[in-house]
C-alpha cells in the first residue's frame, strides 16, 4: 500500500447504522448501536468527501485494516470477530481491481517464498450453463434441487424459494471444489441479482451482469470486489430492497446508512473497491484447515 501511495484511514467500529443485507448478521451492542460488518460504507464516505473538498489537488486512493464482525458466525471458516484489508482505487474499474488484487497477491506469496501460479479467471454464468444448462437468470429453485437430486444430494427445503440461495450453495457444492486447490481463482461477472454493491454492467455474451468478483484459494473465498455503485438513488432502491427480503425472510429490519446516501448524493468518485479477510488469507499461506489456527482468541476462548 504505501508503495502504492494508497492512504491509511481509520474509521469507526461502532455505528447508529448497520448492514440491510439480508445474509449478513449484524452485531446490535445494548444501546442499538452496530458493529460495523465493514468499514466500506464510511471509506466512501472519506472518498466522497475527499472529492467535495477544494483544497484536494489529487483524489488519493485509501485502505484500512480493520477488526469486524457478523453475528452468529463460527466454523471452521468463519469467527464472529475477524480481520479485514480493505482498500478503494479510484478511476479503476472491476476488471482493473482484479490485476490490482492478484499483484497483491503475488508479492506475499513471493515475500514467504510460496510457489506463484497464475491465477484461473472463471465467469459465473459460465459455470453455471454448463453444469445447469442455463444462465442464472434463467434457473429456477427446481432446476437446481433437479440437479441435486441427480448428484445424491441434499437439498435443504429452507431455500425453496430462494433462488439466490439455492445458487450460492449450487456454487458452493459443484463449482468451487472444481478450483485448483493450490493456486488462486477470480470468478467474475455475478448474475444481476446478486450485484451488492456493485454496478451492473454487460459481458461478452451482452448479458447483464454485476460487476463484482470474488477471490479464492482452492475453494476458499478470500474476498469480494465491486466496480463500485455511485448512484444514490439506485443505492437506496437496492437498501429498501434489502430490507423487503429481510421481512419476507423473518429478519430483524436494520437502519439504512443515510448517511452514506447522502455522501453519494454529494458526489463520490468512479472507483473499485475490495475486502480481504486477513485471517483467511493467513489460512491459505500457511496451510491451515481453520480459522482457528491463525486466531490467538478465536470465539471459544475470547
Amino acid at each position: 500500500m504505501e508503495a502504492r501511495e494508497i492512504l491509511e484511514v481509520c474509521t469507526p467500529i461502532l455505528s447508529r447504522h448497520a448492514t440491510t443485507d439480508p445474509h449478513v448478521p449484524s452485531v446490535c451492542t445494548t444501546n442499538e448501536r452496530y458493529l460495523h460488518t465493514s468499514p466500506e460504507f464510511p471509506m466512501k464516505r472519506l472518498l466522497a468527501a475527499h472529492a467535495e473538498a477544494a483544497d484536494v489537488q489529487v483524489q488519493p486512493d485509501i485502505y484500512q485494516i480493520a477488526p469486524v464482525f457478523r453475528a452468529g458466525e463460527y466454523g471452521t471458516y468463519h469467527n464472529p470477530e475477524f480481520t479485514l484489508l480493505e482498500w478503494y482505487r479510484v478511476g479503476m474499474d472491476h476488471r482493473a481491481l482484479m490485476d490490482d488484487t492478484l499483484q497483491l497477491l503475488q508479492h506475499i506469496w513471493q515475500t514467504f517464498d510460496r510457489p506463484w501460479q497464475d491465477a484461473q479467471i472463471c465467469r459465473y454464468g459460465v459455470e453455471v450453463q454448463a453444469r445447469l444448462g442455463c444462465w442464472p437468470e434463467q434457473a429456477t429453485v427446481e432446476i437446481i434441487q433437479a440437479y441435486f437430486d441427480q448428484a445424491s444430494r441434499s437439498f435443504p427445503s429452507a431455500i425453496a424459494t430462494d433462488l439466490d440461495a439455492a445458487l450460492d450453495l449450487f456454487m458452493d457444492e459443484f463449482v468451487l471444489p472444481e478450483f485448483p486447490p493450490d493456486s488462486f481463482t477470480i470468478l467474475k461477472d455475478y448474475p444481476e441479482s446478486q450485484a451488492a454493491l456493485s454496478r451492473l454492467g454487460i459481458d461478452e455474451d451482452r448479458r447483464c451482469v454485476a460487476e463484482r468478483f470474488e477471490v479464492y484459494y482452492g475453494s476458499l473465498e478470500l474476498g469480494n470486489g465491486f466496480h463500485e455503485l455511485t448512484d444514490p438513488l439506485e443505492q437506496r432502491q437496492r437498501f429498501e430492497d434489502d430490507l423487503r427480503k429481510r421481512k419476507t425472510l423473518g429478519e430483524p429490519s436494520m437502519p439504512m446508512d443515510t448517511l452514506l446516501l447522502d455522501a453519494l448524493m454529494a458526489g463520490m468518485p468512479e472507483c473499485a473497491g475490495i475486502a480481504l479477510g486477513l485471517n483467511r488469507l493467513q489460512m491459505a499461506l500457511g496451510g491451515y484447515d481453520s480459522i482457528k489456527q491463525v486466531l490467538s482468541f478465536d470465539d471459544q476462548r475470547a
